[in-house]
């Protein structure tokens, strides 16, 4: 649709531009949100930046899973790789893209580690803003796709064509607008979500919710997508296999007493 734009006599990645925008007013917003709440600034600051450097590096990690063939080819192969140029080309190739869940579940890590450092009473209201914050940035995230046209979707009579996708896979064809869809719904779940917190509501369990509502819609989503390099595990495409298994975490935290879940 639109890989990139130029400004400034440069050529600027419309996803790197979209995700920009999402990560700045998730770091500027959320903790000015929080600070309502009681929580912290800085430390609300600092949590969502650990967080953005575990999604970094997560999503990075589980894309190489998706592409496990590849990788153990690679291993496979060391021996007689001819230069260290060849090497960072097809390791560039393993890990060049991300999935969401791998740098959800690493940010989720990371955003804990540093709040059990840092914070030492309840940390409920951090949990909950990063519950808020979540959905806000993987909006912009999913516009970046549909401009750039990574993660895109079945081919449909009711769509759009790419003829310059970053995936040639996806270009010559009308592809189901999948990512403006899941783009709606994000920034749906985070209007739900910042009202709840707004009204202190479900206090401690806002991250339970999200983990409730958003495999769902990601898991039906999925049979949307029209991109190959997903992973599978079975039937079920990467992401819906990790659903599954998250949607049942968002069931336990919302069981539990809100003392036990903010712990």
């Amino acid at each position: 649709m639109l890989p990139s734009i130029h400004i400034l006599n440069k050529d600027v990645s419309t996803y790197g531009l979209m995700a920009g925008i999402g990560a700045i007013l998730v770091v500027f917003l959320i903790p000015a949100i929080g600070k309502k709440r009681g929580a912290d600034y800085m430390r609300t600051q600092m949590m969502l930046l650990f967080a953005g450097l575990g999604a970094l590096i997560g999503g990075h990690i589980l894309y190489a899973f998706t592409r496990a063939k590849d990788l153990i080819l690679l291993i496979k192969e060391l021996g007689s790789i001819g230069s260290f140029k060849e090497l960072v080309s097809r390791l560039s190739f393993i890990f060049g893209g991300a999935v969401f869940y791998g740098g959800l579940i690493c940010a989720l890590i990371a955003g804990a580690i540093y709040l059990a450092v840092k914070v030492k009473k309840d940390k409920s209201v951090y949990y909950d803003l990063g519950a808020v914050a979540i959905p806000l940035f993987h909006g912009f995230g999913r516009i970046g796709c549909f401009l750039g046209g990574c993660c895109y979707g079945v081919e449909s009579k009711f769509g759009f064509v790419y003829h310059n996708s970053i995936a040639e896979g996806a270009n010559g064809v009308s592809r189901f607008p999948v990512q403006l869809v899941e783009a709606g719904l994000n920034f749906a779940l985070f209007f739900v979500l910042f009202a709840l917190f707004r009204k202190k509501k479900l206090e401690g369990k806002l991250l339970g919710l999200y983990f409730v509502t958003y495999p769902v819609y990601r898991f039906i989503l999925e049979f949307f997508r029209g991109d190959a390099y997903r992973g599978f595990v079975g039937p079920l495409s990467t992401s819906q296999f990790i659903s599954i298994f998250l949607f049942a975490l968002g069931i336990v935290l919302l069981a539990l007493p809100r003392k036990k879940a903010a712990e």
